[in-house]
């Protein structure tokens, strides 16, 4: 079993990554700014992340740590281009350090918004070209990841997470890209309520769902099999948000006619335009990390066990 630190373990991709890497016997040690207010299953250290001294110190004796943690307070990351530079590149920079000063395997968790949106699943060899800064923050940190651990370190781009927060209570409205989407249209519909499937010119209309375990138990493969590299840790299907919705209604047993599609709300935009096509390619990870084919069907289903027995449900088995 591998000792594995992951900073953002408390948010919502990171506690997936993390119940999941624990329920399969890895030790896991979140690394965090301060004292989590819920306490998770695992033990969180708090450090200095503006000095790398204090990660390398935490990161002694482990064998990779994944770097989640990120600022999504995004309109202060407009009016503050400082917080938001050391908030994603200058963190990924004092994390990428420390792993290289304690001999631990780096991982950097990306985004789908790396890519302008012009383009249809694209692969995992495309260097990226952000139309917001928040994509632009992203592809930053990559180039971290390449320019300072070329030999052992991995970024994992994800897209169109499902999934609910392992902490806290999941948000329950969609945003402009596909976070919380599917979990928010359920339990909407399951209220009896209408649900608007967001459209228009600033809205994220395609991407590569995949499910935040899947993501955790993907992260494990990386880890195991020492992969280094670019990886798309996405399921197979691209699919449009209406598409999205309609699969879930059929899988989760929902009235597809509470469906109804609008606009978002203004004060629901993102401050940037958005990638229209966000849709990631995945041969090559499935090739390296020995994924089986993972249609958006079997990766609702999935979610479905998840919600019905509360226990994070990937569908890769372990190694």
């Amino acid at each position: 079993m591998a000792k594995i630190a992951i900073t953002g373990s408390t948010g919502f991709v990171g506690s997936n990554i993390s119940s999941v890497l624990l329920a399969r016997g890895h030790d896991v040690l979140g690394l965090g700014r301060r004292t989590p207010v819920v306490a998770p299953n695992w033990p969180v250290k708090v450090v200095d992340f503006t000095d790398a001294n204090s990660i390398a110190e935490a990161l002694q004796g482990f064998d990779a740590v994944v770097h989640c943690a990120i600022a999504n307070d995004f309109n202060k990351l407009v009016d503050d281009r400082i917080y938001a530079y050391d908030s994603y590149v200058g963190l990924t920079q004092s994390v990428t350090r420390a792993a290289n000063a304690a001999g631990v395997k780096p991982i950097l968790i990306s985004t789908d918004w790396v890519m302008d949106g012009t383009q249809h699943r694209v692969p995992e060899t495309d260097p990226g070209n952000p139309i917001n800064f928040y994509g632009a923050l992203k592809i930053l940190s990559e180039q971290v990841i390449r320019d300072l651990a070329p030999q052992n370190g991995a970024i994992c781009r994800i897209a169109g997470v499902m999934g609910q927060h392992q902490l806290t209570q999941s948000p329950r409205s969609q945003d402009v890209g596909f976070g919380y989407f599917v979990f928010s249209l359920v339990e909407t519909l399951r209220a009896g309520k209408k649900f608007a499937v967001w459209d228009g010119d600033r809205v994220n209309k395609v991407t590569t769902p995949s499910l935040a375990a899947e993501i955790g138990a993907q992260i494990e493969r990386v880890i195991l099999r020492d992969a280094v590299g670019t990886f798309h840790l996405v399921g197979d299907d691209a699919v449009s948000r209406m598409e999205l919705a309609q699969l879930t209604c059929e899988v989760f047993g929902l009235d597809a006619k509470l469906l109804t599609q609008s606009e978002p709300p203004e004060d629901q935009l993102f401050p940037a335009a958005v990638p229209v096509d966000s849709s990631l390619g995945n041969e090559f990870t499935k090739k390296v990390l020995g994924i089986q084919p993972q249609s958006i069907r079997e990766i609702l289903y999935a979610f479905k066990t998840e919600l019905e027995t509360g226990v994070v449900t990937p569908l890769t088995r372990a190694e």
